[in-house]
């Protein structure tokens, strides 16, 4: 198993700091756990009300990261 701290892809971003990378790791995890909860209702596992309530719960959770590692004011 990976470290948290080893990033999934590599960011490229002219910007780099330890906080950017963290973000960056933040939203891959953000886009595979998306990816899972439509396949889960996909397949049935899971009702639309739940995918939207899980897919809304890690939404927050990415934009209050963002808002702590990247210091910026939070947006609707």
């Amino acid at each position: 198993m990976s470290s948290p701290f080893e990033p999934h892809s590599a960011y490229r971003g002219s910007d780099w700091t330890p906080e950017r990378l963290m973000f960056h790791q933040n939203l891959e995890s953000f886009a595979e756990r998306v990816g899972l909860v439509v396949g889960l209702q996909s397949n049935g596992k899971m009702s639309q009300e739940q995918a939207y309530d899980e897919i809304r719960r890690i939404w927050n959770d990415l934009k209050e990261s963002k808002n702590i590692l990247l210091n910026l004011p939070e947006q609707g």
